[in-house]
């Protein structure tokens, strides 16, 4: 097993990483705060692990009670109705503010099961068991929970930290292949951003990552959860640094929500998106243009989208970027790639027309 830790003074927490890590009673139980927990899953996941998060938490004749809901699974699932059904059990079970609350799936399960944490009694505790690799490498480290908005994703939320998250290997072995490949997509853009060496393996072990390669997976995991954790300690509440973990994402969310929420997986967004922002940095001239080939070539090999779907219209980019979460004072600000690789920045210091050259080379108009 391996432990990167997530270094926030006195709400810092460990990442476990590893293989049959559900199985491993201690790790659970002793992250449980009070004797009662409700585990929030899905109708994918509940089947497949829920049995089996149960037992270790009760083993052993532990004194913890478990409740659970079962959610129906889905982005398109990830709003205000769907999170109303948490409350309710909560409620209804008479969940005290000394309960847990434990999201067991991926990252829609995640973001609501600690959007919920965050509002339920004004704050209880929560445990983070991600079971796809989007949300072991990305989405359950750092805080971030929400729901989407019809006018665009991840709107209403907050930042809550989980008192652990377990992050067992073994659970990728039932992921489609699509959801593999929709979270390999985030761990590219880490080497991108920050880690030029990361990104130089990818591309020597892409092959082993689609084929699970527990050691490759394994490392993959562990290298995004250090970038991941390293940027989070560092700004917390995303005033500057962090946003940089959004690269590709502007684009990206505008995709999934132009189409529908669950038209496209959030990795496969966010890969058009990755190629779309390194197009720009591009035309901005600062970086070469071997990186976008690179780029475009990692994502190929992964089987992910390089380019919108058709009916994404440069209007329709523009409408829904306009109230993306990094518009600030009315600036549409964007993550690009700047300088070697390994590097870019956060900004709105950057040519408007250069944006819309970027959006009519990718889409209609």
């Amino acid at each position: 097993m391996e432990v990167v830790d997530v270094d926030l003074g006195d709400r810092s927490y460990p990442i476990y990483i590893g293989s049959s890590l559900l199985d491993r009673p201690d790790l659970l139980q002793s992250h449980v705060k009070g004797r009662r927990v409700l585990v929030v899953t899905n109708t994918t996941v509940g089947p497949l692990y829920l049995d089996r998060v149960v037992a270790a938490l009760t083993h052993g004749g532990s004194n913890i009670s478990v409740e659970s809901v079962i959610l129906p699974d889905g982005e398109k699932y990830k709003e205000m109705g769907t999170l109303m059904k948490v409350f309710d059990k909560a409620i209804e079970t008479r969940m005290d503010r000394r309960c847990t609350f434990i999201a067991l799936g991926g990252g829609v399960i995640g973001d609501m099961c600690g959007f919920a944490a965050a509002s339920f009694l004004r704050g209880v505790n929560f445990i983070q068991i991600p079971t796809t690799l989007m949300s072991q490498v990305d989405s359950s480290v750092g805080g971030k929970t929400g729901i989407n908005h019809p006018l665009g994703k991840n709107l209403i939320g907050a930042f809550f930290q989980p008192q652990c998250v377990l992050v067992d290997t073994d659970t990728l072995s039932t992921l489609p292949d699509r959801e593999l490949a929709s979270g390999i997509a985030e761990v590219i853009k880490y080497g991108l951003i920050r880690d030029a060496a990361f990104f130089e393996w990818q591309e020597k072990n892409m092959q082993a990552l689609l084929t699970r390669d527990p050691s490759a997976l394994a490392y993959a995991i562990k290298r995004s959860c250090e970038n991941k954790a390293e940027v989070v300690s560092l700004d917390e509440k995303e005033s500057g640094l962090r946003a940089t973990l959004n690269l590709g994402h502007t684009f990206g969310h505008a995709i999934e929500n132009g189409i529908g929420y669950g038209g496209w997986l959030h990795g496969e967004a966010v890969a058009a998106g990755t190629v779309m922002a390194a197009d720009m940095s591009y035309r901005l001239g600062w970086i070469d243009d071997t990186l976008p080939k690179r780029i475009v070539k990692l994502l190929k090999q992964a089987k992910i989208p390089i380019a919108p779907p058709e009916e994404m219209t440069v209007d329709k980019f523009k409408s829904i970027m306009a109230v993306d979460k990094k518009v600030a004072d009315g600036l549409l600000r964007l993550i690009l790639l700047k300088g070697p690789l390994g590097n870019c920045v956060f900004t709105g210091d950057y040519d408007r027309k250069t944006l819309d050259d970027t959006l009519r080379a990718f889409c209609h108009s």
